[in-house]
């Protein structure tokens, strides 16, 4: 009997009866229902996040207006742009109706905002800053990811307002810094003008100190002079006392004198009339005593006229002493007047000195000055140089910048398109073992017809694998299309990945068959715990990095996590070479499988084993 009679015999027992195609129809279609329901059900969750409901709260009660700003409520501003967005499908509620919906399941997850939202992300200007808070509520009894969606969600939202936050807060320093280098051009002019002005005011300085030093000495003269004056007017006032004295004496003196020829010229008239009445009692006759009185005439009118001349002298005289007398004291206070004028000129000579050398250090001073306000002028032009002269929009976009200076722009050395893209040559692989596995419940591994007729290991062996070789490569086949036609997953290199499929198929086949020719139906088990040890450790959706120790050892071993890769890197369009390592190292699989089970038929061939009279424990 040949292989193709061989197989052509195990078909006629499979499709024997109706029951027994139906039940091959349906374990063939087993790696389609599962790989293409799973995929098809995962093939872009990310693309229907607007449909999960999310409960929004905003407690926020804002910032009341300032003079320097309106009043403003962050959490509203936030609400509404989310709210625009789509992200999700969002129902601004109470924080009452979000926790009701929550525990009600009519809710994936709820946000709130705070009341103080708006007021701690203010607070940044104040001297006591603080966070801002956005609460987070889930329930993983609705749904585990829906809380791992909603902390992603979060983090965006996050990530939004701190943008937002920080641009406005970059916005605010670069137009202060735009305003402070208009201060430090302002204060660089005035430093230039103060330059100027020091410098001017070093040359009046020195101007001035001259004058100031022509008026120390001519101050040093008038001091000199002034005193000499004291000492001048104190002699002549020492000199004008004697004299006032003097005549005071004289006025004293011509006062008597004039008083005794007042008194003469007084009596003169009595005198006059006693003398005529003597000379009648001496019986003169009135001739001669006309002659007498005639002779006395003569000297009483002397005597009178001389009277008035000395009265004048002694007027004279008085004035003269009353006038001396002013003088001595007009001269007492010249001198008292020039010693002061003298001690106000030393003052005034010592201040002058002390203004010519004041001015002398002034000058040095304003030099100082000129230079220190160069220094401060060129200083400030430098810093004036150094601040960048930016527009509005620059600085706007400056701020934006600052707000977020990182963009990632990914360059994808592959890209699998979508969620269920990237999960498809997992299940893909998954689904080949688990189709092989149900079809090795119905195909015999061998005949034992052809075990007791032939002596061919070879030929039993190659026709026990082909025939779930050929229903594996109907599974693989029916399962690509799903994938690509009907799922629309882009294929980079559609001959191999369907070619990938189909290998790993006719592998897994070989790896099976051994374990049921060498274990039986302890075999066929075996290869359910296979399977599940493959699940774990052939990285199709955590990297194989992640997984402990012994399961990471055993990603290197068996033979799915190389199915895996090989199908990705042609259906991504990924390195090739590495396709071809991971073909061979399923070809090693495929050749062991088919040594091990050629051996065990060998033995089979030639003896017998108690094993092989006992009925299967599975049936």
């Amino acid at each position: 009997m040949k292989i193709p009679q061989m197989i052509a015999a195990e078909f006629r027992r499979l499709t024997s009866t109706k029951m027994s195609v139906l039940a091959l129809l349906a374990l063939v279609a087993v790696p389609v229902l599962y790989g293409g329901l799973y995929l098809w059900a995962n093939q872009d969750p990310y693309a229907k996040f607007a449909e999960v409901p999310v409960a929004l709260v905003v407690e926020d009660e804002g910032t009341p207006a300032t003079a320097d700003a309106p009043a403003r409520n962050v959490g509203d501003e936030i609400a509404a742009e989310v709210v625009a967005d789509g992200a999700f499908d969002w129902h601004r509620v109470s924080a009452e109706e979000a926790e009701q919906g929550l525990d009600e399941s009519r809710y994936d997850f709820a946000i709130t905002f705070p009341r103080d939202f708006s007021e701690a992300l203010a607070s940044v200007q104040t001297d006591a800053p603080r966070q801002a808070e956005i609460v987070l509520a889930t329930n993983d009894a609705n749904s585990y990811l829906a809380g791992t969606i909603g902390k992603q969600a979060v983090e965006k939202i996050r990530t939004t307002i701190a943008e937002k936050v920080g641009q406005e807060a970059a916005s605010t320093l670069l137009d202060s810094i735009s305003t402070i280098r208009g201060k430090l051009g302002e204060a660089a002019d005035g430093a230039a003008q103060l330059t100027g002005g020091a410098g001017t005011a070093r040359d009046g300085a020195g101007q001035l100190g001259a004058g100031a030093g022509q008026l120390a000495d001519g101050t040093a003269q008038l001091r000199d002079g002034t005193a000499q004056l004291a000492d001048g007017s104190a002699t002549l006032a020492d000199g004008a006392g004697q004299v006032a004295d003097g005549n005071a004496e004289l006025a004293a003196s011509a006062d008597r004198v004039g008083s005794v020829v007042a008194q003469a010229a007084a009596d003169v008239p009595q005198a006059r009339a006693e003398i005529e009445a003597l000379l009648r009692a001496q019986g003169l006759d009135q001739a001669t005593i006309d002659a007498v009185l005639a002779r006395l005439d003569v000297v009483g009118t002397a005597i009178v006229d001389g009277n008035e001349r000395v009265q004048q002298v002694v007027g004279q005289v008085d004035r003269l002493a009353d006038g001396s007398r002013q003088v001595a004291n007009g001269s007492a206070e010249l001198a008292a007047g020039a010693r002061t004028a003298a001690d106000g000129a030393a003052q005034a000579a010592g201040g002058a000195a002390q203004l010519r050398d004041g001015l002398g250090t002034l000058q040095s001073g304003l030099g100082e000055l000129e230079t220190g306000a160069g220094t401060l002028r060129d200083g400030l032009a430098a810093g004036v140089a150094e601040i960048p002269d930016s527009s509005q929009a620059t600085r706007d976009a400056q701020a934006a910048t600052i707000a977020d200076p990182i963009t990632l722009e990914t360059s994808q050395v592959t890209q699998a398109g979508n969620y269920g893209a990237g999960l498809a040559p997992f299940f893909a692989a998954l689904a080949g073992w688990i189709g092989i596995y149900a079809l090795f419940l119905i195909v015999k591994p061998i005949s034992r017809r052809a075990v007791t007729a032939l002596h061919s290991p070879v030929r039993i062996t190659l026709a026990g694998w082909l025939t779930p070789g050929l229903l594996g490569a109907v599974q693989m086949v029916a399962l690509y299309v799903v994938l690509a036609v009907t799922l629309g997953f882009q294929m980079h290199h559609p001959l191999g990945v369907v070619g990938t499929m189909v290998f790993a198929s006719a592998t897994y086949a070989a790896i099976i068959l051994a374990l049921n020719v060498w274990l039986g139906s302890v075999g066929q088990f075996l290869g359910l715990v296979l399977m599940v040890l493959q699940l774990v450790t052939a990285g199709g959706t955590f990297p194989w990095q992640t997984l402990p120790a012994p399961l990471a050892a055993l990603h290197h071993v068996l033979p799915m996590g190389y199915v895996v890769d090989m199908m990705r890197q042609f259906m991504y369009g990924g390195d090739l070479s590495r396709a071809w390592t991971d073909a061979g190292v399923l070809a090693i699989w495929l050749a062991g499988g088919l040594v091990l089970a050629a051996i065990g038929v060998t033995r089979m061939t030639h003896f017998r084993t108690l094993r092989d009279l006992q009925p299967s424990l599975i049936g």
